[in-house]
């Protein structure tokens, strides 16, 4: 299915820098083993939630269909059971208080009432007098996503809302990012009053200028999914800036001078390896050469031609299984999706440990616990030894 110039999944994009959408028309849409890993996910997903919430569904056919995909497992089975009984929990509560509530999947949402051309497909909407409910699926297990200001939940809220509000008393939007993979559960509850607000004074004028490719171009977070990052010149200037740091006149760089530098650090490698990327691929594929650079052929490791044959060979001399082959224990990730999370937890569970991971800086809003350095760890356990 083709996306929306203005897609409700890049809303976050191109609301914060306006001209990126007709930007990225000149780059081809590119897709990966994640992402398509993500489509299977939604499949199976929109599967187990109408069966479970009592919509018609095939469920034996579809399941046999989906599990033929060399991408899907135990484990992705497992994490999508959790999402739809998530998702009919939703729903049954609906059903609590309101008995002629309803839920849709996979609900292509019109968004012309405010951005031009606009579409887009919400995984969920439960529709039910007082409250409407927004449900997305993310996959993928790369960084937790809040549903607190997301604009791609506003835009699926106001697409349902604009398709049921006749039909039910919409007073208030609960949207939530459900990721299984990051136990993570985001929700925001939103009014409508608020919500239509937003639309008028902020949506419609942002999807205007993007629509017609207006406006100024914006560096940030937003960049990273822009099919443009790796040449962008608004992107490089912000980040050539960064890298203009001010040291001071001093053999060594001061503690604050190096905590600056370690908040931009991330930034500026990325947007390196972006331009490589672009670069290499146009080089390779559309014969562009750059000055002072040229393709050479990576390192290569030797592989066999024909494995079974090697085998038969050394075996003709006189070398057994026990020379020839490594055998080991599968690692933790592998047999977990063999046996699918639940089972894995319950017959393995107790021999599985997590040991302390190695140290690493990360930004003071990282939600994660500060280190235990290996001194006060070691004056911990020695206080333990020794009370009485």
């Amino acid at each position: 299915m083709p996306h929306a110039l203005l897609s409700a999944s890049g809303a976050s994009r191109w609301m914060a820098c306006t001209p990126s959408a007709r930007l990225e028309e000149q780059f081809p849409e590119s897709t990966s083993s994640y992402a398509e890993e993500g489509t299977l996910a939604h499949e199976l997903a929109d599967t187990l939630c109408r069966y479970k919430t009592g919509l018609f569904c095939d469920l034996s056919t579809e399941l046999e269909n989906i599990s033929k995909s060399p991408l899907y497992n135990t484990e992705m089975y497992d994490y999508i059971d959790r999402y739809s009984d998530y998702v009919n929990e939703c729903f049954m509560t609906s059903r609590s208080y309101s008995s002629d509530a309803v839920i849709e999947t996979e609900v292509r949402l019109d968004l012309r009432k405010y951005i031009p051309d606009g579409f887009g497909t919400s995984d969920i909407v439960v529709i039910a007098d007082g409250v409407m409910q927004i449900i997305d699926l993310k996959y993928g297990k790369g960084v937790p996503v809040s549903a607190e200001n997301n604009k791609q939940m506003m835009l699926y809220a106001l697409g349902a809302l604009d398709k049921y509000d006749l039909l039910y008393d919409i007073s208030v939007v609960n949207m939530t990012i459900y990721q299984p993979r990051l136990d993570n559960i985001s929700v925001c509850e939103m009014p409508v009053e608020d919500l239509l607000n937003w639309a008028e004074t902020i949506l419609r004028e942002k999807a205007a200028l993007a629509f017609d490719g207006a406006g100024e171009y914006q560096a940030g977070e937003h960049c990273r999914f822009c099919r443009a990052k790796g040449v962008c010149r608004a992107r490089a200037e912000e980040n050539l800036k960064l890298a203009c740091y001010e040291f001071k006149q001093a053999d060594l760089l001061a503690e604050n001078e190096i905590a600056d530098i370690l908040k931009v650090a991330d930034n500026l490698k990325n947007w390196a390896d972006d331009v490589a990327a672009f670069a290499l691929d146009q080089a390779v594929n559309q014969g562009v050469h750059y000055e002072g650079w040229k393709v050479v052929e990576g390192r290569s490791n030797r592989i066999y031609t024909d494995p079974k044959k090697v085998e038969d060979k050394l075996k003709s001399e006189q070398y057994t299984d026990r020379d020839i082959f490594n055998i080991k224990l599968k690692g933790i990730g592998d047999i977990e999706k063999l046996m699918g999370k639940k089972r894995f937890q319950t017959i393995l569970g107790d021999f599985i440990v997590r040991p302390q991971g190695k140290p690493t800086l990360a930004p003071e809003t990282d939600g994660r616990p500060e280190w235990n350095s290996a001194v006060s760890a070691a004056l911990d356990f020695a206080n333990t030894e020794y009370e009485d």
